[in-house]
């Protein structure tokens, strides 16, 4: 009888086993199929989508100015940005400055308070800067009749400040299902991943959130080996190192993540000096062009990248919209792309913040600003 009994209990578990390991290959197969479905959308040539109704905006903009505050003026991804809302800005006769900073809160601090002395109409806090940290001063300025706004900074599923008056915000979450997608694709679903992140950038919550869900859905195989968090004022002292610990502590990491590209200027040389350029897959966020230009000297693998220059000339147009009154879109309806070695040229030798994504946007916001 035991060994009748013993005998069914092994049956059943060869049965059981027999079972659960097509399982899990299905599963796996599955998994990567509907990756490299979802990556389809995003090696697609970005389409000019209207954020709104036409609009005068030389009348909307006349005599009105923008005090731009980064949440770092070190990072060169936001400074292309701003560079580019200048340029976008006189066209209709916005005047845009940048407020120049280091990463400090205090600085930020300093930026809204000179808004509010120097009658500034548009307070534009972009990517990073959360508006709870300078509540005070968001508040002050709304009370002096400065409307504060962000943009490149809210994941849609965030609830604005009560003090803000209107937000373009960006799929961070989709952002990161993008990044899980493509290490899965890349590795053919048995991705070893070190995370590099700022956990006090607020984006960088919904977009690991995405990006961990999205394994869990789509690569059973794959893992975060590791999650390296590097405050923005640290990036430069911090990451290499971190990098080439990791990597020579783990020898089965195969993917790096950066999850903003900017970082990735730390990333390559630590990858360089542990021998495993080109073994070790970089993939990102942002489309910064000296991160392209990485792609081209194979150094980094793939960039989500969205146009700077569309993302200064939606911003323009968003806080246009809000500050006469006209409502502002919810999103700043940029399109993401993937650049990978296949098309990183497209972007120009060496890269620039224009090319790649075409240039439907251009005569887009021309004509929604009713200059053509």
């Amino acid at each position: 009888m035991i060994r009748t009994v013993a005998g069914a209990a092994l049956m059943a578990a060869a049965v059981i086993s027999g079972m659960s390991m097509p399982a899990r290959a299905d599963a796996a197969a599955d998994g990567l199929a509907a990756a490299k479905e979802k990556l389809a959308k995003y090696a697609a040539k970005p389409v000019f989508v209207p954020p709104g109704e036409p609009f005068d905006a030389k009348a909307c903009a006349a005599g009105k100015k923008m005090l731009s505050i980064p949440n770092s003026s070190a990072n060169p991804f936001l400074k292309g940005i701003i560079d580019r809302m200048k340029k976008a800005g006189a066209e209709v006769g916005l005047e845009v400055t940048e407020w120049e900073n280091q990463g400090q809160p205090s600085q930020w601090v300093q930026g809204v308070e000179f808004a509010i002395r120097d009658k500034y109409d548009i307070v534009d806090l972009i990517s990073g800067i959360d508006p709870a940290t300078i509540e005070p001063q968001v508040k002050a300025a709304k009370e002096a009749g400065v409307k504060v706004m962000t943009s490149h900074f809210y994941d849609p599923s965030d609830t604005q400040n009560p003090f803000v008056s209107s937000s373009l915000t960006i799929g961070f979450g989709e952002v990161g299902t993008v990044l899980a997608n493509w290490a899965a694709v890349n590795t053919e679903g048995k991705a070893n991943i070190l995370v590099i992140k700022s956990d006090e950038v607020p984006p960088t919550k919904p977009l690991m959130e995405g990006l961990r869900s999205e394994l869990a859905a789509n690569c059973p195989n794959c893992k975060i080996v590791q999650e390296v968090n590097v405050g923005v004022t640290e990036w430069a002292t911090k990451i290499q190192p971190s990098v080439q610990s990791a990597v020579q502590a783990n020898p089965d990491i195969d993917v790096v993540i950066p999850i903003y590209d900017s970082m990735s200027q730390f990333v390559v040389p630590a990858l360089r000096l542990t021998g495993k350029t080109g073994t070790v897959k970089v993939a990102t966020f942002n489309g910064t062009p000296f991160v392209l230009d990485y792609i081209q000297q194979g150094l980094v693998d793939m960039d989500l990248g969205e146009s700077l220059d569309w993302i200064a000339y939606a911003t323009v147009d968003g806080h246009l919209r809000d500050l006469c009154g006209l409502g502002s879109p919810a999103a700043l309806n940029v399109p993401f792309y993937i650049f990978d070695k296949a098309n990183a040229a497209e972007a120009g030798t060496p890269a620039g913040y224009d090319q790649g994504y075409g240039d439907a946007y251009l005569s887009g916001f021309r004509t929604l600003w009713k200059l053509q």
